[in-house]
């Protein structure tokens, strides 16, 4: 092998790549702020509307119907009208509406209900709640659309 080839097979030294981490701590960061935002508003609505144990949660039910509502007016915003930061819809729409929303609590809500014998109102949480967070997802994206097309000119 002459001194050209073994030239030509060596591998060329690899630039170091910035890492990931790097790119993604805002990211992270937003999210972080937003669930906390996002988690203490539905706190103070829990202190607001308490559930007697045995009882239909409302408060959990309303703030996972209000913040499905939300998020699908938001989707519509952000990507039918409005070029959002980058960081916008992980602070909002993951950070803020993913901490106000609560669905690990609307599933520990139905095992309560029917531990405390209550499995008719624990069924229909259950389905009410899943019927309702789709409509209101559903409605909200239509409503904004509806709404946003009825102002353009």
């Amino acid at each position: 092998m002459t001194a050209r080839e073994a030239e030509n097979l060596r591998v060329p030294p690899r630039t170091p790549r910035p890492p990931v981490w790097r790119g993604q701590a805002p990211v992270v960061a937003v999210v972080a702020l937003g669930g906390a935002t996002g988690a203490v508003a539905r706190y103070a609505a829990q202190l607001a509307w308490p559930t007697e144990p045995g009882h239909f949660p409302w408060a959990t039910f309303c703030t996972n119907v209000v913040g499905c509502a939300v998020i699908g007016v938001f989707m519509v915003v952000i990507t039918d009208v409005w070029a959002a930061h980058r960081l916008v819809r992980p602070f909002f729409g993951t950070g803020v509406l993913g901490g106000f929303t609560t669905f690990s609590t609307y599933a520990v809500d139905i095992q309560r209900l029917v531990d405390s014998g209550r499995p008719g109102t624990g069924l229909a949480y259950l389905a009410a709640t899943l019927v309702a967070a789709l409509s209101a997802v559903w409605l909200g994206v239509a409503t904004a659309r509806r709404v946003l097309k009825w102002r353009q000119p």
